[in-house]
């Protein structure tokens, strides 16, 4: 099977990377974004600035390469990763259904490893098969060892035959969340739904999310911010807001502020778009 690995990365770019090389850079969708105007950056969503930032993550954690490290820090203070992580710690989730470059969908019960599998590596879109990362991992905990099959609907059920009962899934914008949601399933068991990469998602898609979802990140989305006006949930952060749109998405958010000394979600409305990635899609 050919190495080949397709994920879409700052402002929507479609980076695919096949035996460690950038092959092709797709032309990204927005042109500036405030996470990364931090005084190293200016922010501007360059396809150069984007070359250079993939290929440091190759280079420095070896990301779609069989010398994936999966010792990553915390990157964000409250992204997706980060807030799973803290969240395990604490004993409110103990399973994660995740993707992995090199090894699809995965259970994950080790608060480390969520955040060194998912908190450097942006919207999975497909992969083949790194025998060397799926042994890091564990192969039987590896949905598809021989594929990399990407489908958190067949991990979740996985988590749920394996034991688990506090099992959140990360995913990016997908018509699976209603299907996720409604998965029928133990009484005793608990399923929180992260949704990340929103950008440019359509109005009904924003609507979708918002019904079945516990965590939806805003970043560069109009659609997420203007549903979120309607909505008016809990959430955190104004340059790329997450929003608990479920108590128990508020939950688990908040345990992460709390253990990061940040303020608690709040329902500040309108939001204030002032410092938003630009533009908004």
């Amino acid at each position: 099977m050919k190495d080949r690995h397709v994920i879409e990365a700052l402002g929507k770019a479609e980076v695919v990377i096949e035996n460690g090389e950038i092959i092709s850079i797709g032309e990204p969708m927005v042109d500036y974004c405030s996470i990364f105007d931090n005084g190293q950056h200016n922010g501007d969503l360059t396809k150069e600035f984007i070359r250079s930032n993939i290929e440091r993550r190759i280079n420095e954690f070896g990301m779609c390469t069989p010398k994936r490290s999966l010792n990553v820090e915390d990157t964000m203070s409250f992204g997706t990763s980060e807030t799973l992580k803290t969240n395990m710690i604490n004993g409110n989730v103990d399973c994660v259904v995740g993707a992995c470059e090199g090894v699809g969908t995965l259970l994950i019960d080790d608060a480390e490893l969520v955040q060194g599998v998912g908190g450097r590596v942006s919207a999975l879109i497909s992969t083949t098969p790194i025998d060397e990362v799926i042994d890091k991992v564990g192969r039987g905990n590896v949905l598809n060892p021989e594929t990399a099959e990407l489908n958190p609907l067949k991990g979740l059920e996985m988590a749920i035959n394996r034991g688990y009962k506090n099992i959140a899934i990360t995913i990016i914008p997908t018509e699976l969340v209603k299907d996720l949601r409604e998965y029928p399933k133990p009484e005793d068991v608990n399923v929180y739904i992260f949704v990340a990469h929103t950008t440019n998602v359509s109005k009904k898609e924003a609507e979708l999310l918002f019904d079945y979802s516990d965590v939806i990140s805003g970043c560069s989305s109009v659609n997420i911010r203007e549903t979120a006006e309607e909505r008016k949930p809990y959430y955190s952060g104004k340059k790329v807001p997450l929003y608990a749109v479920t108590e128990n998405g508020r939950k688990l958010l908040d345990e992460r502020l709390e253990y990061i000394g940040y303020g608690l979600c709040e329902k500040d409305y309108p939001q204030d778009f002032t410092h938003s990635p630009k533009p908004l899609i």
